[in-house]
């Protein structure tokens, strides 16, 4: 492992392809990517078998916890909701799957489409109301204050008004949240997580932030992700729930939407002061996080559809 430390990622990648598959003539081939924000992903045919390789993204061991990954990731696919996993580096965040064939993320074939939110829904109601546990929390203020804790040691700065609009929505919160639930959660429910493959089979891929969580925060990531419609909320909502949600549940699922675009603020400040191109998308959740907190203080009933316009 020490040697490894010293490596870059690309060369680890395929000294690690050469040694599981036996072939020292296997190349690292980055021709088809396959995405990714926080990880990169490629798509290689080796001896006939198409597999998915994951190259963990900048500081992020020090954004994740892949122990933690490696375990909710096994509990997802012996749920039967992940891709088969064949491969998985705790130490580096390396990563090889089985590519799922014939597939596209719900980002590619339409987020706001009723099939694909029927999917959606399907798929976060298996792991919320299944009988798995994860062994850890996702707390989304302490993932905030370690997200924070990194930019300062990148030497980083935070916007003026910062500490003002923070306090705002964690006042908003306390105030206006009342109840929580904790259960599984995938925690990262963009509609490029979400797969479909050409029988209409879904998968909800790359667990890498997961953990106990409340259910809202699931639908308000995907949601606010997808940019949905007002239609198109209220049919995964009422899919969901099986009916329009109470007013508490909806202001809840408001304020985590919140919450995410502060949180993935900072997260995208880290990827910035660490030399990758993403301030014009940190802009972009911090200038919609003001915009949302300062409606919504101003009136309960700014609706979702509008919050999650850019």
């Amino acid at each position: 492992m020490c040697g490894e430390l010293f490596m870059k990622i690309e060369d680890l990648i395929q000294t690690k392809l050469r040694h599981i598959y036996n072939d020292d003539s296997i190349v690292f081939d980055k021709t088809h990517f396959a995405g990714g924000l926080t990880n990169y992903n490629y798509i290689m045919n080796i001896k006939g078998t198409e597999y998915v390789i994951r190259q963990p993204g900048d500081m992020t061991h020090l954004m994740i916890d892949r122990k933690i990954e490696k375990a909710n990731n096994l509990i997802a696919s012996e749920i039967g909701l992940n891709s088969k996993c064949v491969y998985f580096d705790e130490d580096t965040g390396i990563k090889i799957s089985i590519y799922i064939k014939n597939s596209k993320n719900i980002g590619q074939i339409g987020p706001c489409c009723i099939s694909n939110l029927k999917i959606v829904s399907n798929l976060m109601k298996r792991i919320h109301f299944s009988q798995s546990h994860f062994s850890n929390f996702f707390n989304w203020q302490e993932e905030l204050n370690k997200y924070e804790q990194i930019v300062l040691r990148l030497n980083g700065a935070f916007f003026f008004d910062y500490a003002r609009f923070k306090k705002l929505l964690l006042d908003f919160m306390e105030e206006n949240i009342k109840d929580t639930i904790s259960v599984p959660c995938h925690n990262d429910t963009v509609p490029e997580n979400f797969v479909v493959d050409n029988n209409g089979k879904g998968y909800l891929i790359d667990w890498e932030y997961s953990g106990m969580n409340d259910p809202a925060w699931d639908l308000a990531a995907y949601i606010i992700e997808s940019r949905l419609t007002e239609d198109a909320i209220e049919y995964l909502l009422v899919d969901y729930y099986g009916k329009i949600p109470d007013a508490s549940e909806i202001l809840k699922i408001k304020s985590y939407m919140m919450a995410q675009d502060l949180l993935w603020t900072v997260w995208a400040m880290i990827r910035h002061y660490n030399g990758d191109d993403f301030l014009d998308y940190c802009i972009l959740r911090y200038e919609r996080f003001k915009r949302d907190i300062r409606m919504l203080t101003n009136s309960l009933d700014y609706p979702m559809a509008d919050m999650v316009k850019e």
